[in-house]
């Protein structure tokens, strides 16, 4: 649903409800919009057709059809269509618990969500649209719950959207995760695993954090303790466990196994 217009709901006795609509509007001409200061409330744009750009933090995010952005209150911002025809909708809200909410959903920042299910979450926008113009006793409390459920379907989109990003890392990432698996007892160097994965080793780093939250040291680490485990379990010395895991020095191998486990290797032999 496209409204070509804008209405701002105002109602003193619904200031207290966890989630209150402020402004719920749309236009097939989107205009460019500035906001140096921000704006007094939070808003949720979707892109439906036509392209733009959204400016913030001194960046330039394109605008495709599916694309929600949440701006937060009083963030600066910016926004401008590409094409001659820019069809956006867009809700503003506030409400009593509101700023809490979102941050426990992570929505404390400006975020772009590309989706490619077109309108999936925008169900929402269009029964608050209904809402509003057609029932005029309780419209503010069926859009508070709306919003919500718009607010949570847009955090799964973004979940969503965060998965399929990692899937892809670690498809890039497959021949030195490989590699690591297979030869942890090995001296590893970030640029071969670098030269594995085809990219630079600044590259790997940014893409291990972002599948694993890890560098790729620390998740080679990882790996070697796992193998320590077992091999503590069966009865071998920390010195050959040590070597066996690839761990030249064993009183580095302690630090690192105390690090994960909270006791020395000698520690835990005696306690499996």
């Amino acid at each position: 649903m496209n409204l070509e217009t804008s209405y701002y709901p105002y109602n003193p006795q619904l200031e207290m409800l966890p989630f209150r609509l402020t402004g719920i509007g749309g236009s097939r001409f989107q205009k460019h919009i500035d906001r140096p200061d921000g704006y007094m409330w939070h808003q949720i744009l979707y892109c439906a057709n036509g392209r733009g750009w959204l400016k913030y933090n001194g960046s330039c995010y394109e605008l495709k059809p599916g694309s929600y952005v949440f701006l937060p209150k009083d963030f600066p911002h910016e926004y401008y269509p590409e094409t001659d025809s820019w069809e956006v909708n867009w809700v503003c809200f506030d409400g009593h618990c509101c700023d809490e909410t979102l941050a426990l959903l992570g929505f404390n920042s400006v975020l772009v969500i590309a989706s490619d299910e077109m309108g999936g979450a925008e169900s929402f926008f269009d029964k608050m649209a209904e809402a509003y113009t057609t029932d005029v006793l309780y419209s503010g409390y069926t859009c508070s719950g709306l919003l919500y459920e718009y607010i949570l379907s847009l955090k799964r989109l973004l979940i969503s959207a965060d998965s399929q990003a990692k899937s892809r890392h670690i498809s890039v990432l497959m021949p030195a995760l490989k590699y690591i698996h297979e030869n942890y007892q090995e001296d590893i160097s970030m640029n071969f695993l670098a030269c594995l994965a085809k990219i630079t080793p600044q590259h790997l780093c940014r893409l291990f954090k972002s599948a694993f939250a890890l560098r790729p040291n620390e998740y080679l680490n990882n790996v070697r303790i796992e193998k320590a485990f077992h091999l503590l379990k069966e009865g071998h010395s920390v010195n050959d466990t040590a070597s066996e895991c690839g761990f030249r020095d064993p009183r580095y191998f302690s630090t690192v196994f105390r690090r994960h486990t909270g006791m020395t290797p000698s520690e835990y032999k005696k306690r499996t």
